[in-house]
């Protein structure tokens, strides 16, 4: 079995030793260190100071150089050391990378991975437990995976270094060496295709939709409602962009009803989409309101207590879930 901050470490270094373009850096990444989460550990030692190196702490030369890198030739996979670390670049994302098609009318493209440690339920406090998925989401030019555990995320690694679009890769911290997102370790070299959701449990009377560190919370809350008599279907995302929307509105459509569970702010998360998606083509298949279960509007709190308090609980996915089955 593997942990899903292994089955980072493993893929970049079957991908570094299947291309020679790819270079990977970042705060602190390089040496034995291998980053704050270990995810490179072993790189420098194995591909040489040239292809896995540090970088200045600064954010918007991480990304800028990356962009300058893709655009050479090189498939750069660079690591913000926290996602929380991000806004710095914010210009460099926003007007260089994501749209690097577009402005060349799709003669150049960007091919580059920017991997991103996010989510909560650490005791990090508000500058170490951001969820961001939803502002990159809203970004034309760019793809965004959340990956609830070690085999998906290995498979979604792997595409993403493959693909030549520019990639934001949210790895939630929480589930690094977490045993619920443990997995049988895939074969060398292994893929998942964007915008494929995963029915990661089937049920006939409630759709959750979620993906990240909320799919395990929703596992656990349909392995509950099943003892009250509830199937529960469970759909992780994997992406967001691209979204698999057919899935969800097939599961829709056979359930029901509909729950969407996400860590981000509730108020114009990436949720939200997904509901208005869901009225806008599966209205009609609908015999109950559609429900959220997200974080609070606020910064997340330092303190455990107030954390957990601003965070989805499983108690509230469960109260929100049984509610909708009675509905």
């Amino acid at each position: 079995p593997m942990v899903m901050v292994d089955a980072i470490n493993r893929t970049l270094k079957e991908e570094m030793a299947r291309d020679e373009s790819i270079i990977v850096y970042g705060e602190d990444v390089a040496g034995d260190k291998g980053g704050v989460f270990t995810a490179t550990k072993d790189l420098t030692a194995e591909f040489g100071e040239d292809r896995c190196f540090n970088s200045p702490l600064a954010e918007g030369s991480i990304v800028g150089t990356a962009v300058g890198y893709a655009a050479s030739g090189f498939t750069p996979v660079v690591e913000i050391q926290f996602a929380d670390y991000i806004w710095p670049a914010m210009q460099q994302l926003r007007n260089q990378v994501a749209p690097f098609r577009y402005r060349s009318d799709d003669q150049w493209s960007c091919p580059m991975v920017i991997r991103m440690p996010c989510g909560g339920y650490i005791h990090g406090g508000l500058c170490h437990s951001q969820n961001i998925e939803s502002i990159f989401g809203h970004t034309p030019g760019l793809k965004v995976a959340l990956p609830s555990n070690a085999a998906d995320t290995k498979g979604l690694l792997a595409t993403a270094i493959r693909s030549e679009d520019p990639v934001l890769f949210l790895e939630h911290k929480a589930l690094y060496r977490a045993a619920s997102a443990r997995t049988p370790t895939p074969p060398e070299h292994y893929t998942l295709p964007f915008g494929e959701a995963r029915i990661a449990r089937e049920g006939s009377d409630l759709t959750i939709v979620t993906y990240g560190m909320m799919m395990q919370k929703s596992l656990d809350v349909a392995k509950e409602l099943e003892q009250e008599g509830v199937d529960v279907e469970v759909v992780d995302l994997r992406t967001i962009v691209p979204l698999d929307s057919e899935t969800i509105l097939e599961s829709v459509q056979k359930t029901n009803r509909v729950l969407v569970v996400y860590e981000d702010h509730e108020f114009i998360g990436f949720g939200a989409e997904i509901c208005a998606q869901i009225s806008d083509d599966a209205f009609t298949y609908l015999d109950a309101p559609i429900r959220r279960v997200a974080g609070e509007f606020t910064p997340i709190p330092f303190a455990h207590s107030l954390e957990r308090a601003v965070l989805p609980s499983d108690e509230e996915i469960l109260e929100a879930a049984r509610d909708l089955a009675a509905f």
